[in-house]
């Protein structure tokens, strides 16, 4: 009997060929989820070469306004021009290569996630560039902007 039409011979090749794709996905592609120690030492080295989310983190855009501020790895403060400064908390970031998410609640349940991605960035209104790209979620509403280390986030001379 040829070796395509023999039911068992059929049914390993179908079992190995299954294993070997499922054994060269990542964790998280396979449903299972990685421990808290390495995602929170995952966290304090950084989200990808040359991400350091360790320290307080500003994102900001521009048309309309707005920024968020990361401190404690953990505390989302959002803030735009003619609105009331709203604080999220969020569990800390998820990380992966290039990029960290947080998805933060307000008490009263709102949610903010924020993104932000290792690519270089200019927010389009003046010459500063910035290390990170960030993007933002409120309800009913989508922000784009930079974003990088508090401490070293460019500043327009004068």
């Amino acid at each position: 009997m040829h070796q395509w039409t023999d039911p068992l011979r059929f049914g390993l090749l179908l079992a190995g060929a299954t294993l070997a794709l499922v054994a060269c996905q990542p964790p998280e592609a396979a449903g299972v989820a990685p421990d808290s120690q390495a995602a929170t030492d995952a966290s304090q080295a950084g989200a990808g070469a040359g991400m350091d989310i360790s320290q307080p983190i500003m994102a900001r855009g521009t048309e309309p306004f707005w920024a968020i501020r990361v401190t404690d790895g953990r505390i989302l403060t959002y803030s735009a021009p003619g609105e009331t400064d709203r604080v999220y908390r969020a569990e800390g970031a998820t990380v992966a290569p290039g990029r960290a998410t947080w998805v933060a609640h307000e008490p009263g349940g709102e949610q903010l996630t924020l993104t932000v991605y290792a690519s270089d960035c200019s927010d389009g209104m003046s010459d500063l560039n910035y290390p990170w790209v960030a993007e933002a979620a409120l309800p009913n509403r989508r922000l784009h902007g930079c974003a990088g280390k508090e401490a070293e986030m460019p500043r327009e001379a004068g």
